[in-house]
């Protein structure tokens, strides 16, 4: 996929709105959340960020397929494969996990933007519980901010693998004199709740 540069006509693109199946307030992957489905692509990026944006609008009118976002990605430069993961959720491959691998491998580079777009709408929809977990982990590792992760309060509340992987993590920072994330204790409050309601 060739670089885009300058900025593009977005407002109104169909890419702009959430998933056909999210629900109202959702946010889009690179839009504001909305309740009306009005956001535009463009609407919370900074100038030098409308490239990515025009990226994810070519991907979303190329309707592109499972392969075709595994080819772009894996020949693709870091804003390349970061406007293929924020693509994912205005594809029609976002109904299956193709991409997932997509996904896990963005979450094993330490480029923090390239993690927070892969933990967007479609991580927190087909991400298997370990590979989610490790996510999670990972954001607060790197300084990732907890909402970039899309759902987490669904995904996190009530999970006891979880509260247990963050405890440890707690700890071992603790142990080592290193401060602990923010973020941790309000994943940690949910992961402990035992009034989850199984979706």
């Amino acid at each position: 996929m060739p670089p885009v540069t300058g900025q593009p006509p977005v407002t109104g693109h169909p890419a702009a709105t959430a998933p056909p199946d999210a629900p109202a307030g959702t946010a889009t992957s690179a839009g504001t959340a909305t309740s009306a489905g009005t956001a535009t692509p463009a609407e919370d990026l900074v100038p030098h960020d409308l490239p990515d944006a025009a990226r994810i609008l070519i991907l979303h009118a190329a309707d592109a397929d499972a392969p075709t976002a595994a080819r772009l990605y894996a020949h693709g430069t870091g804003a390349e494969r970061r406007a293929v993961l924020r693509a994912l959720p205005h594809l029609a491959l976002f109904t299956g996990p193709d991409a997932v691998p997509l996904v896990e491998d963005a979450l094993r580079t330490n480029d923090t933007r390239l993690v927070a777009a892969a933990v967007g709408p479609y991580a927190a929809r087909h991400l298997p519980p370990h590979s989610w977990r490790q996510a999670v982990l990972k954001c607060l590792f790197t300084g990732v901010p907890l909402g970039a992760v899309a759902q987490w309060e669904r995904r996190a509340r009530g999970d006891g693998e979880l509260a247990r992987m963050l405890t440890d993590y707690a700890r071992e920072r603790t142990a080592a004199g290193r401060p602990v994330p923010g973020d941790l204790d309000r994943v940690l409050a949910l992961a402990r709740d035992l009034t989850r309601e199984e979706s």
